[in-house]
């Protein structure tokens, strides 16, 4: 099975929550807006559990895929309390009541491959900005946590990509859903996590920090100009190498999409 392989990567690799000294963080270089992006992260990530369950409810007849959803949890958990280690070592709580109410499951997919796409832009979307905030970031903790996470979400990327490309051989049948699942996030004008989506409106959020928090503190003080479509683009070229479909603007994924459904 692929989810084998996978997990015997992650163990030669994965790192631990007790590699983070968080003893060393220096709090001189702490800034308001690193606890921002840190609690903002940590609600993203608590967003696991709930996934989890979903993918155990609609992946019932695929046990490889499964079984890398169980390894994908982990890793999700991980992060989860790596953020919130950080934020308890400089003196910031989490609020329980927020962290519980991700816990209720979403909808699925219209399909089982338009789940997995959407995870693919979740993954990618987390990476592109995990990766770009470490190298913002001053703190050299969270710096390594952050360069950490993007190393594990560009990995769980890639397992989405691969899954999705499998169910697609299998169900091409289910492709227009997947573009469909593009084409919405694609025509995005802003960064955003389909977090934010399946899960807007929860009354115990409230003024706390969301995914969605972060993200719009990245686009203020971290991407660069143009930031946005170098994600989009990036996002639809992978999608594009999946599929053998020309995929590189919106226009085309709309053609492309408007073209299967004939």
């Amino acid at each position: 099975m692929h989810s084998y392989d996978v997990f015997r990567h992650y163990e030669r690799l994965h790192w631990s929550l007790e590699d983070l000294d968080l003893d060393s963080i220096d709090r001189s270089l702490v800034q308001p807006e690193y606890v921002t992006l840190a609690k903002s992260a940590t609600m993203g990530e608590s967003n696991v559990i709930a996934a989890v369950h979903g993918f155990m409810n609609e992946f019932v007849d695929d046990y490889d895929f499964s079984t890398f959803a169980v390894v994908w949890g982990y890793q999700e958990v991980q992060h989860h309390y790596a953020f919130r280690a950080w934020l308890g070592a400089v003196g910031e709580a989490v609020d329980e009541k927020a962290v519980d109410s991700m816990r209720e499951p979403y909808a699925p997919g219209t399909t089982p491959s338009a789940t997995l796409a959407t995870n693919i832009i979740s993954e990618l979307t987390v990476n592109h900005i995990y990766r770009a905030v470490s190298a913002w970031v001053q703190e050299p903790v969270l710096k390594t946590l952050l360069l950490n996470a993007s190393r594990d979400e560009a990995g769980h990327a890639r397992e989405f990509i691969h899954y999705a490309g499998e169910r697609l051989k299998q169900r091409p049948e289910e492709l227009p859903s997947v573009l469909e699942t593009l084409y919405v996030y694609s025509s995005e004008a802003k960064i955003k996590h389909p977090v934010s989506t399946f899960k807007a409106g929860i009354a115990e959020l409230g003024d706390h920090e969301t995914i969605d928090t972060g993200f719009d503190l990245f686009l203020e003080k971290v991407a660069a100009d143009g930031e946005l479509e170098v994600l989009h683009d990036k996002v639809r070229k992978t999608f594009g190498n999946m599929t053998g479909l020309d995929l590189s603007s919106n226009a085309r994924v709309r053609r492309a999409l408007a073209d299967v459904l004939v």
